[in-house]
């Protein structure tokens, strides 16, 4: 479980096929800041861009450790990188823990697109387009993790026919300059494809009310 609020940047350094591409997955390296991983042991959880990823591997005098990514992440995923790339590190939530942003589970939902990314101000707008199964549990003022990072959504536009999503919407968030300097989010550019989970409450109030019975129970 994590929470959304980003507690480092990581590069990523190589990129390793396991077995046959097209049906294994892939290993990643990725270089931390220093003393990133004093705390971290094999097998303890890591959310890199928003997927939560298993540590097999650990270098710490290097500063490094590795990852392996099923193919069905990959999937599921925007593939978190190439080598070279700058991604979002956050560690797993311990029960003494601030829950400084919201609930994240590290379960991918979808993948949104950059439609905007321009400053406003003091502040940057960033505009996403989201896949249509994503569409409902968007909402005003609710939050959104985008490649790791909670956010809260400040306008929803429902789109009804975009070819490349089959439907879906687009929405906007505020970033703070802190964000912007101090996670991945700053290096964005339009086509920039990003990781989405949807808040957690959001998705189980959904499944809750499409389960009610049909039928009414009446009190004798």
């Amino acid at each position: 479980m994590f929470t959304g609020i980003i507690t480092g940047t990581g590069r990523i350094t190589a990129v390793q096929a396991l077995g046959d591409s097209t049906t294994h997955g892939k290993r990643l390296t990725i270089a931390c800041p220093e003393h990133y991983l004093d705390d971290v042991g094999l097998g303890d959880s890591i959310a890199l861009n928003g997927a939560c990823m298993t540590v097999t591997s650990l270098d710490t005098a290097q500063r490094q450790f590795t990852i392996d990514i099923s193919a069905e992440s990959l999937a599921k995923t925007t593939g978190l990188g190439t080598p070279g790339s700058t991604i979002n590190l956050e560690k797993a939530l311990r029960a003494n823990d601030r829950l400084g942003g919201h609930l994240v589970s590290g379960h991918v939902d979808g993948i949104g697109r950059v439609t905007h990314f321009a400053q406003v101000g003091e502040s940057w707008e960033l505009r996403i387009l989201a896949p249509q199964s994503l569409a409902k549990y968007l909402a005003y003022k609710g939050s959104i993790t985008v490649n790791g990072v909670s956010l809260t959504v400040n306008h929803i536009v429902d789109l009804a026919d975009l070819a490349d999503l089959a439907g879906g919407c687009e929405f906007s968030i505020n970033l703070i300059p802190h964000t912007v300097e101090n996670t991945a989010l700053g290096s964005l550019q339009v086509g920039t494809l990003l990781n989405l989970e949807i808040d957690l409450i959001a998705r189980y109030c959904e499944r809750m009310l499409g389960s009610q019975p049909s039928v009414v129970a009446h009190v004798e």
